[in-house]
């Protein structure tokens, strides 16, 4: 039994943020080669526990019974417990099917949509951001899908009211590490793709020292430890960037990829989407100053605020959580109970848990389902009462003077069948 396990505080578990197309595939080939990192292509598992609350429908049906079970009969902290503890003996038996593995890194691009659920179960645990120049994760999006044959149209996505998950990555998801990374903090660490590609020695031994292990010489250089255990093991799951097997280390190949693979229609409308600010903050304003040129266009400074916050609604509508505006990454001291919060659960505004929280909650919910029942009920009996209307007037117009029939009957009985 290793001695050197991940806690119940995160301690030796590392998480690698970032929007799909930012380079996680590269980035985790080259630290899966590190003697003391386990890492494969991509896990996301933590967004099953997280979906608990949100049940979707079964065969075996009890959608609402689940529902009401996870938001009104579980205490909450004892959701979170439990989903640290299933977490926990996941990662820690990942971490010893590893014969020398310290560290755990967890790649999954769309843990954005937990952040809050990171905090709270594990508040020790390193997050890296890996960044990148926002027109080239587009481009990246463009280039991958036409290689698998899946279209990719930014301007109808960005136009089309309806929800898209893409779209969602692309607005929602970069605005919530944005904001998420916004301080610094122990546990953060900002890895920027284009630095990475450029001087991947260097930008590799200074996350390491933040993970505090030493680098170990060559694991930039992942084409050496093809046919490995850890190399077959991270290729066999077929996801993740389907290029970075085409090269045995890293390249700079792709950091101008935008400017040849977006048009200028393209370039312009998530330029807007973006606004200007963000590729200041970020380090990309020479990319953004190119853009500008490239489209004639000067772009805003802030987001379009409308769009963000249509795609933000419509990930909420489609996942059923609800998250913090603006959240920011828990230092130390306030992390702890801040789950991401389903559109059922019940948490005081200044974030306390008195003692009779849990009755109150349940009795809120019960309230809730009998006025559910209720209304349920009403819109039976209503359809019950519209579908033999309709009914009556079939039979009256499939009849020859129906209507009069109908009229002289009612007469008829009403008037007790007749003179006598």
């Amino acid at each position: 039994m290793k001695s050197d396990l991940i806690d119940s505080k995160g301690n030796n578990l590392v998480f690698l943020l970032c929007t799909p197309r930012s380079g996680s595939s590269l980035a985790t080939v080259m630290l899966q080669n590190h003697s003391k990192m386990f890492a494969t292509q991509e896990m996301w598992f933590l967004m099953s526990l997280v979906d608990l609350q949100s049940p979707q429908r079964r065969a075996y049906g009890g959608t609402g019974i689940v529902s009401q079970f996870f938001n009104g009969v579980l205490p909450h902290e004892t959701f979170e417990d439990a989903c640290r503890a299933f977490a926990l003996q996941v990662y820690n038996g990942l971490l010893q099917s590893s014969a020398r593995a310290e560290l755990v890194i967890d790649k999954s691009p769309r843990y954005y949509y937990l952040l809050e659920f990171l905090d709270a179960l594990f508040p020790h645990s390193r997050r890296i951001w890996l960044i990148r120049n926002p027109f080239s994760v587009l481009a990246s999006y463009k280039k991958v899908n036409q290689q698998r044959g899946v279209g990719f149209d930014l301007t109808e996505g960005l136009r089309n009211p309806g929800f898209d998950m893409k779209i969602a990555d692309l607005t929602v998801g970069l605005f919530r590490y944005y904001q998420y990374f916004a301080k610094d903090n122990l546990y953060a660490h900002r890895l920027h793709y284009e630095r990475l590609v450029a001087d991947p020695k260097a930008q590799l031994s200074e996350v390491c020292r933040f993970l505090g292990c030493d680098y170990e010489e060559g694991m930039e250089k992942y084409g050496n430890f093809m046919n490995s255990a850890k190399s077959d093991l991270y290729f066999s799951m077929g996801v993740g960037d389907p290029f970075v097997a085409n090269h045995t280390e890293p390249n700079q190949e792709s950091v101008a990829i935008w400017k040849g693979v977006l048009d200028k229609r393209e370039i312009e409308l998530y330029g807007r989407a973006l606004g200007a600010q963000i590729f200041h903050d970020l380090g990309y304003a020479e990319q953004l100053d190119e853009a500008e040129k490239l489209t004639g266009v000067r772009f805003e400074m802030e987001p379009d605020t409308e769009l963000i916050a249509l795609r933000a609604k419509q990930l909420a509508d489609a996942t059923g959580c609800r998250w913090e505006e603006g959240y920011a990454m828990k230092s130390e001291a306030a992390a702890g109970r801040s789950l991401a919060l389903t559109e059922h659960q019940f948490v005081p505004v200044d974030g306390t848990r008195p003692d009779n929280t849990l009755q109150l909650q349940m009795t809120v919910r019960a309230l809730e389902k009998r006025l559910e029942l209720g209304a349920m009920e009403k819109r039976h009996l209503k359809s019950q009462l519209d579908a033999m209307n309709r009914k009556i007037s079939r039979l009256k117009s499939l009849i020859p003077f129906g209507s009069r029939l109908s009229t002289l009957a009612s007469t008829y009985l009403t008037s007790g069948g007749g003179k006598k």
